[in-house]
């Protein structure tokens, strides 16, 4: 732990979370322009929506985002307004921007989600699941949602070898939640970059359980999908509590 990093940006001091948002990479699947997390989505940022719904989680104690390196300045600047976030510059690799964000995440918080920012629209719900399972004795937890398409297996000159059951299979959404020294371990222990930290966990041989995802959760990689975030930002989230 780097002992001059400001990890004093805390939201609930009761609570036993840390969640940190890897937001250095360009997104080039979404055309030219800054990077993904700071596309805009009805006027605001890509991160700003998602730093909103975590800060929202009353289980999260910190966030820390690893940024460009040239933009954490500007990054806290535009987070500031909307929580007390902690801000690191990130590396060229997903990996390595998680592993700078872990790194000033202090000892004492028990629990760690890894979130992207592409999944900007993710209900604190989600987030309260996921933290919940690993409170309650999980190591490594995952939000999923069931496969609907029919999926294929194909060759290398793409002819059909065969039909995946798709009732085995689930399409993996964040936060992923991580007992902290599970996550310590699996970051230390990889040998090579991974973009899915529940990945790497279950190279360790560490079970990784599933509890449902959201289907706000989208994530955005393509022109197309900021087009239905746009239509999702105004829907609800149906686990909210009633007020």
């Amino acid at each position: 732990m780097n002992a001059d990093r400001d990890v004093t940006a805390q939201l609930n001091a009761r609570g036993d979370v840390a969640v940190v948002v890897p937001a250095a990479g360009a997104g080039l699947r979404l055309g030219p322009g800054a990077p993904k997390a700071l596309r805009l989505l009805e006027g605001e940022p890509l991160l700003v929506h998602a730093v909103r719904r975590l800060a929202a989680a009353p289980s999260v104690r910190m966030i820390v985002v690893a940024a460009p390196r040239a933009d954490v300045g500007a990054v806290q600047a535009l987070l500031s307004p909307v929580a007390p976030v902690t801000v690191v510059p990130g590396g060229a690799e997903r990996q390595e921007s998680v592993a700078a964000a872990l790194a000033v995440v202090p000892d004492e918080v028990p629990i760690v989600l890894v979130h992207d920012a592409a999944r900007c629209l993710t209900p604190p719900s989600v987030t309260e699941r996921v933290a919940a399972a690993v409170r309650s004795g999980a190591d490594a937890v995952i939000p999923v949602l069931p496969v609907v398409d029919t999926i294929k297996e194909v060759s290398a000159d793409e002819v059909v070898l065969g039909t995946v059951d798709r009732s085995v299979l689930r399409a993996v959404q964040t936060p992923q939640g991580f007992r902290a020294a599970v996550l310590r371990a699996a970051h230390e222990a990889a040998a090579d970059s991974h973009t899915d930290d529940a990945g790497a966990v279950e190279k360790l041989g560490i079970p990784v359980r599933c509890v449902p995802g959201s289907d706000l959760a989208l994530k955005i990689t393509r022109p197309l999908d900021l087009a239905l975030a746009t239509h999702l930002l105004a829907m609800p989230d149906p686990e909210a509590p009633a007020v």
